[in-house]
């Protein structure tokens, strides 16, 4: 492959020499197998193929418009739709499970390797949830909330008590629309019973309880994940780290940690800094260790570690490809079956780590629960063995990276506008009034082999930031604008308008800020109840200037996530369109029907100028909804204007 051709594919020099090995070392990756599949099935993409029963599979024809059930067109299409919400609830809650297991083992002292990190994040939630935590001992207090967090999977006749986190407004239109979620896991067995042949048919019914489900993954699974991830391992703060794959080094042993859960990767950070560790490494003649990430797991230690970030998802073979990394630890999601096709080629160890989650090819490694610590040695010490069996002249890793800023978590944001002693969100607030910041985009979502890996997004930050919009971004997005230095707050704020560079440079924060991993998606919705509740900008979420966009989707996390932000009020654009093109009826609602029954809705624009015209067409509308669109003119304030205040 021409170094040209592989820039149609990819956006950054690494990943584009790295396709170019790939060829020449004869390794298949995602993106060949995306040309294979050039021609996919067009009852699939419109969403119109049913598998539910075993009298098909049927597929919607004008010749044929109902399956042999009697269903309808708008029937399937609501049915498959449910399903990947489903999915992906399944997926961010399950993770968020993990986590409110392991917080209850770490209570009662049986997690060795564990611990509260964050006393203040576990009281302040103790608060939020009406736990009682003063003058009483951290443990119980974590031993009460991992509880009430359990139960908010097994609630069968009450309501999620996350829901309450949100503005009052907002409670009541999910209460009026009946679409309260009770507890997570009922949600999803409902969806699977409802979408089996002979139950509901009504594609409305099915659409609603879409949004019904969605929401027990964002204002349920995915914020209790985030919420017990700071417990447990600390508050993301603002961390300098750098990012792509020339985060690798030849002269040490590399090391991937690879997925999206958090518990396997702290124990590591903390193996690969141990005295003892990196002696090892020495005596395998390595001038020490790099540990690095890919794909989510990558945001959370970057997040609270400064671990460099070695690409998102569609590097993870790319990386293998260097032929430099001794060894990559996955666990779930988005971890590709043909890791281990593309590792056999170089001497790179696949290992999984989790029992929901093996890999035909890679070696199945169980962590010791009763000492972790010490098997995460185990694995360093493996991956530094396999240091000496590199072949040398299949190594070549990339010049390319970038300093990136990353770790704001909504607290770290109040703390940098409001001061240690008066955390608020109040500036930002007086910014968006004042017309200096036009609104706030959640840009978040994964990449996609079926477009050129990271170009929308780093088209869409650089027109946002230009046009005085400030960024939130999570996930693989994140890693995109950090491999474009769009993360280096410096260059951010070259190219920031006047209005979004001056408050930025004001009170500290750059304009693009990183909120961590895609199960942190919460924290946007964290941030945008904030914004609520700090007053000025209405008393509801679909009041405020937000917009959330997904670029290069391509999981079905992304369609719960994009339904639990519509259902929330915010509108959200869709760079790829779903499965749902078979239905007019479903597509209507989704398109247009949802914005009567929220405030908000999906709209699908493939082109990232024109989603940025779009974008600043809606945060338009809702400025002017609220009178705030104006010039404010600058006032210097005395002090009587600041008791005013």
């Amino acid at each position: 492959m021409e170094y040209e051709i592989a820039l149609n594919k990819v956006s950054d020099d690494a990943s584009a020499k790295m396709l170019v090995k790939a060829e020449q070392d004869c390794v298949e990756t995602c993106f060949d197998r995306t040309e294979t599949q050039k021609t996919q099935c067009g009852f699939g993409k419109s969403g119109v193929c049913c598998r539910i029963c075993h009298m098909g599979p049927c597929r919607i024809t004008p010749k044929s418009p109902k399956g042999i059930c009697g269903a309808t067109a708008d029937t399937i299409v609501a049915r498959n739709f449910l399903r990947e919400v489903s999915g992906g609830t399944s997926a961010h809650s399950d993770h968020g499970r993990h986590l409110v297991l392991k917080l209850k083992e770490v209570a009662k002292g049986e997690a060795p390797g564990y611990e509260i990190k964050d006393e203040k994040t576990l009281k302040y939630a103790a608060k939020l949830y009406g736990v009682e935590y003063e003058e009483r001992d951290k443990n119980a207090i974590a031993l009460d909330l991992a509880n009430l967090f359990l139960n908010e999977f097994a609630e069968q006749e009450g309501f999620l008590k996350t829901l309450e986190l949100a503005p009052q407004k907002r409670q009541g239109i999910w209460n009026a629309k009946g679409i309260k979620p009770n507890g997570i896991d009922r949600m999803v067995v409902e969806s699977m019973h409802r979408t089996t042949m002979g139950v509901d048919h009504d594609y409305k019914n099915l659409l609603l309880h879409s949004f019904r489900t969605s929401l027990a993954d964002g204002w349920g699974g995915a914020r209790i994940a985030s919420i017990v991830s700071d417990i447990l391992f600390g508050s993301p703060k603002p961390v300098n780290s750098t990012s792509n794959l020339g985060v690798l080094k030849k002269e040490t042993v590399n090391i991937l940690i690879h997925g999206h859960e958090p518990e396997l990767s702290e124990i590591l950070t903390v193996a690969v800094g141990d005295p003892e560790i990196k002696e090892y490494a020495k005596s395998a003649g390595a001038d020490g260790i790099t540990l690095a990430g890919i794909c989510c797991t990558a945001n959370e230690i970057l997040m609270r570690h400064g671990v460099p970030v070695a690409g998102n998802v569609l590097q993870q073979e790319l990386a293998i490809i260097t032929g430099a990394v001794e060894m990559m630890v996955i666990d779930v999601q988005c971890c590709m079956p043909g890791l281990p096709d593309v590792a056999k080629n170089y001497h790179t160890e696949i290992i999984s780590t989790t029992d929901i989650a093996k890999t035909i090819g890679a070696d199945h490694v169980k962590m010791n629960a009763s000492d972790p610590i010490k098997s995460a040695k185990e694995l360093v010490k493996r991956a530094i063995d396999n240091y000496k069996n590199r072949a040398e002249e299949k190594i070549n890793i990339p010049s390319e990276k970038e300093p990136l800023v990353a770790g704001f978590s909504v607290q770290a944001i109040k703390h940098m506008l409001g001061g240690k002693y008066r955390a608020s969100f109040r500036p930002l607030n007086d910014a968006i009034i004042q017309n200096r910041i036009l609104g706030v985009v959640g840009l978040v979502g994964c990449n996609n082999a079926k477009q050129k890996a990271d170009s929308y997004t780093n088209i869409l930050t650089q027109e946002l930031i230009k046009r005085n919009v400030l960024l939130l971004q999570t996930g693989c997005a994140a890693i995109a604008s950090a491999k474009a230095g769009m993360l280096k707050p410096e260059v951010a704020l070259e190219m920031a308008g006047n209005g979004l560079k001056e408050v930025c440079e004001t009170v500290g924060i750059p304009p693009v800020l990183h909120l961590g991993s895609c199960v942190d998606n919460s924290r946007i919705l964290e941030a945008a109840t904030e914004v609520v509740l700090e007053g000025g900008l209405g008393d509801d979420l679909s009041m405020v200037p937000a917009v959330g966009i997904a670029p290069e989707w391509m999981s079905e996390k992304a369609i719960a996530i994009g339904c639990y932000f519509v259902a929330s009020g915010i509108d959200v654009i869709l760079g790829n369109p779903f499965y749902v093109s078979g239905s007019e009826k479903v597509s209507e609602y989704l398109h247009n029907g949802a914005k009567e029954d929220f405030g908000a809705c999906f709209h699908l624009i493939e082109d990232p100028y024109q989603a940025a015209d779009a974008i600043i067409e809606m945060l338009m509308k809702k400025r002017e909804a609220l009178g705030i669109n104006k010039k404010s003119e600058r006032k210097l304030l005395d002090m009587k204007d600041r008791r005013a205040l």
